[in-house]
C-alpha cells in the first residue's frame, strides 16, 4: 500500500466550524405548525418516512418506515410531507443568529452551515468558547444544534454529527476509525453516485476511512469513478474542492434594480427564477458551472442582507432559484426573528455573486437521484429531459419501468407511459409462490439457444423436473448459421415453475455459468431454451 496523501497541517486560523440542525425537515415542520418541541412529528416523502423528531424516535419510529408502519408505532404524531421551501424559509432566522457573531456565513443546505473560525475564535477567545455562544444563541431561538470544529469542511462537518472538536491536524487520525458509509452521509458535500462507491467498497472488504485512505490515488483513479479520487482525497483530510477550481469574473456578476421595489415573496420569488436562468445563461457562455454563490439584497434604505451558498453539485437555474426563494421569504417575513429582522423598507436591488465556479467540461451530470430525497434536482433535470423527448416521438416511445408482481423477472416489471398514472399490471406484494428469488437479473432477453449435453444432444427438462442429460455446451444460432458457442462451467437446476398445457410439456428456469464469466438465466418452454435474463 502507498502512503495516504499528505499536505501542510492546517492553522487554527484556516478551521472551520460547522453547525448541524438534526432531523432539520423534521424541526422545521414543527416550527411551521406551531408545535411544541416534545410533540413527536415525522416528515414523510413518497409514503415513506425521511425525517423525524426524537419524541417520534423514541415511540419506535425510523427513518426508511413506510407511513402506515410509522403511524402505528406513534398514533399520536403528527405527519406532513416534505416541503424545501419551508426547511429553507426556516432556517434563515437561524443563519441569521450566527451571523449576528460571524459575519462570513456559508449555507450548505437548510439544517446546516458552516464557518471560517480563525477571526472568530481570536476575538472570542478560542474555538469552544466560540462554539458554545454559537448553540446559545441558536438554543435561544428554539432550535437545537451541535457544533463540530476540523481543519477541512468535510472533517467538520462530520464532527458536528458528534459534536466534536478535532484538534488541529488530526483530521485524518479522526476520520480513519469512521465506517465508509459516512462518506456518503452528507448528501450537499457528495455527488450523487457516492452511495454506489460506498456499496462497491463496502464488498471489497473496505470498511472504514482509513482503509480507503491507505489506498493509492494511481489504484482509485484507475479502478473507480472520477467521484472516488474526490471521495479519497477526502478521506485523507485534504481539501474536497476539485482541482478545476476558479474565481468568478466580474462579467459573471448579476446586478438588478428593483423597479417598483419588492415587498412580497411571491415577486421576489418571481423575480429569483428570472435573474437565475440569467446566471445559467451567463455560466453556459463563459463555459463554467458555479459551486459557490453569495446572493445579496439591498434595500431603499442602504440594508443588506447577503448568504452565501456551498454545494457539491454545480447549482441548477432551478436551486439557484430556491435558493434566492429561501433567503427572501425568510427575511421578508421575519421568521421566528422577530420584526426587528426583517428589511426595513422595499428591496431594491439584488445581486447574485458567483464566488467559485468550475470548468463545465470537468463535471458529468448524472440522470437519476440517489435514493430518498438527496438530490431531487437531479430527478427533475431527467423529468424535463424525458418530455422533451417524448414531445418529439410521441406519447408511448418513453416508458418508464414500475415494479410490479410476477414469477418470471420480466413479468415484475410494468412499462408506463411517462405521464400516465403508475398502475402496476400485477399486485407487486401477492405472495407469488415460485418467483425466482434475488438476485434479479440486471439485463432481459428472449433470445433462443441451445443446451447440449457432451454428445451435442439437445438437453430438455423431464416431467419430474430434471435434466434428461448433463448439459455441458450453450449454442446460439440465427438464420441457421450458428453465432456462438460456450462450455458451462457451473451450472444449477432446473427449478420447474409451471405446466405448458399447450405443448404438454414442463415450465422450468436454470442458470449457467459461461467459460467467458457470464451468468444466464435460462427458461425452458415447449420443448426449447432462452436466455431470460444476464447477471453483472
Amino acid at each position: 500500500m502507498a502512503a495516504p496523501i499528505t499536505e501542510p497541517v492546517a492553522s487554527a486560523a484556516g478551521r472551520v466550524l460547522a453547525l448541524w440542525c438534526p432531523d432539520w425537515p423534521a424541526t422545521a415542520a414543527a416550527i411551521a405548525g406551531d408545535l411544541p418541541p416534545q410533540h413527536p412529528i415525522a416528515v414523510v416523502h413518497a409514503n415513506r418516512v425521511i425525517a423525524c423528531s426524537a419524541p417520534a424516535r423514541g415511540a419506535g419510529v425510523r427513518r426508511g418506515m413506510r407511513k402506515r408502519q410509522a403511524q402505528s408505532a406513534c398514533p399520536e404524531m403528527t405527519v406532513m410531507t416534505t416541503d424545501d421551501h419551508r426547511d429553507g424559509r426556516v432556517f434563515e432566522p437561524v443563519v441569521t443568529v450566527v451571523a449576528d457573531l460571524v459575519p462570513v456565513v456559508e449555507v450548505l443546505r437548510p439544517g446546516l452551515l458552516v464557518v471560517p473560525s480563525g477571526n472568530a475564535t481570536r476575538y472570542f477567545g478560542g474555538e469552544e468558547v466560540l462554539a458554545e455562544k454559537l448553540i446559545d444563541a441558536v438554543a435561544a431561538s428554539g432550535v437545537e444544534v451541535q457544533v463540530g470544529v476540523a481543519d477541512e469542511l468535510f472533517t467538520a462537518v462530520l464532527a458536528a454529527r458528534q459534536g466534536s472538536h478535532v484538534t488541529p491536524g488530526e483530521d485524518a487520525a479522526y476520520l480513519a476509525g469512521r465506517p465508509i458509509a459516512d462518506l456518503a452521509i452528507e448528501p450537499s458535500l457528495s455527488d450523487p453516485t457516492r452511495m454506489e462507491l460506498v456499496d462497491l467498497l463496502r464488498r471489497l472488504g473496505i470498511s472504514t476511512i482509513g482503509a480507503f485512505a491507505d489506498m493509492s490515488v494511481r489504484d482509485v483513479a484507475t479502478r473507480f469513478s472520477a467521484d472516488a479520487v474526490v471521495a479519497h482525497r477526502l478521506a485523507n483530510a485534504v481539501p474536497g474542492r476539485p482541482p478545476s477550481g476558479q474565481l468568478a469574473t466580474a462579467d459573471l456578476v448579476i446586478e438588478h434594480l428593483c423597479d417598483p421595489p419588492i415587498d412580497r415573496v411571491d415577486s421576489a420569488a418571481f423575480l429569483g427564477r428570472r435573474l437565475a436562468d440569467e446566471l445559467a445563461r451567463r455560466l453556459a457562455a463563459a463555459s463554467a458551472a458555479c459551486t459557490r454563490l453569495t446572493v445579496e439584497a439591498v434595500t431603499e434604505r442602504g440594508q443588506r442582507h447577503a448568504r452565501t451558498w456551498r454545494c457539491a453539485q454545480p447549482l441548477t437555474p432551478e436551486a439557484t432559484a430556491d435558493r434566492i426563494r429561501w433567503q427572501l421569504e425568510g427575511w421578508l417575513t421575519g421568521g421566528r426573528a422577530g420584526a426587528e429582522d426583517r428589511p426595513d423598507s422595499p428591496i431594491s436591488m439584488l445581486r447574485l455573486e458567483p464566488i467559485e465556479v468550475a470548468a463545465a467540461g470537468t463535471l458529468q451530470y448524472s440522470l437519476s437521484g440517489n435514493g430518498l430525497p438527496d438530490d431531487p434536482e437531479v430527478g427533475e433535470r431527467a423529468r424535463r429531459s424525458l418530455v422533451r423527448v417524448q414531445g418529439l416521438l410521441g406519447g408511448d416511445a418513453v416508458q418508464l419501468p414500475i415494479p410490479s408482481g410476477g414469477r418470471r423477472p420480466g413479468d415484475r416489471i410494468t412499462m408506463v407511459a411517462l405521464g400516465d398514472e403508475r398502475i402496476p399490471a400485477r399486485d407487486p406484494d401477492a405472495p407469488w409462490p415460485g418467483r425466482l428469488p434475488q438476485p434479479t437479473p440486471a439485463v432481459l432477453l428472449d433470445t433462443p439457444i441451445q443446451l447440449l449435453d457432451l454428445t451435442g444432444q439437445p438437453v430438455e427438462v423431464t416431467a419430474r423436473g430434471g435434466f434428461t442429460t448433463e448439459p455441458t455446451t450453450v449454442r446460439m444460432e440465427r438464420n441457421g448459421t450458428e453465432r456462438g458457442s460456450w462450455e458451462l462451467r457451473w451450472w444449477a437446476g432446473p427449478w420447474p415453475t409451471g405446466i405448458d398445457d399447450t405443448a404438454d410439456g414442463v415450465i422450468a428456469c436454470a442458470q449457467v455459468l459461461l467459460d467467458d464469466s457470464r451468468a444466464l438465466l435460462l427458461r425452458y418452454r415447449a420443448r426449447t431454451w432462452v436466455v431470460e435474463g444476464v447477471y453483472e
